[in-house]
């Protein structure tokens, strides 16, 4: 069972995961890929425009991000701590701020207001 945060996006407004890394390095959470569509990955390494499912290794724990139409869903596994759900939800608001969209009905400001994150 995984607790995640959905990202809504506009028509096609889904962004490339450069964009959500280069957001992430911005607040100093390093967030190297370790798996891409099931597949080992290289931690710099950039998953082609339509990838269906990221891991990525943040210091508190592994994030899943999973890619369905114009959302992603952003996923720990339940019995996270609260250092991973927090790199779960600087992983949504990275992925709203890159692509435009909301996290569960917020914009990125708001959301990062909401989760007491501090984006620079």
């Amino acid at each position: 069972m995984g607790l995640e945060r959905t990202v809504q996006f506009p028509a096609d407004g889904v962004p490339a995961w450069g964009a959500v890394a280069a957001h992430l390095a911005r607040v100093g959470a390093a967030a190297p890929l370790r798996m891409i569509d099931g597949m080992p990955a290289f931690p710099d390494e950039e998953p082609e425009r339509g990838w269906r499912e990221l891991r990525a290794g943040l210091p508190a724990g592994m994030v899943t991000v999973r890619r369905a139409g114009d959302s992603i869903a952003v996923v720990v596994w339940s019995n996270a701590d609260a250092a991973l759900l927090a790199a779960r939800d600087v992983v949504a608001w990275a992925c709203a701020a890159a692509g435009g969209g909301s996290v569960e009905g917020a914009l990125a400001d708001e959301f990062a207001r909401v989760c007491g994150l501090s984006p620079a």
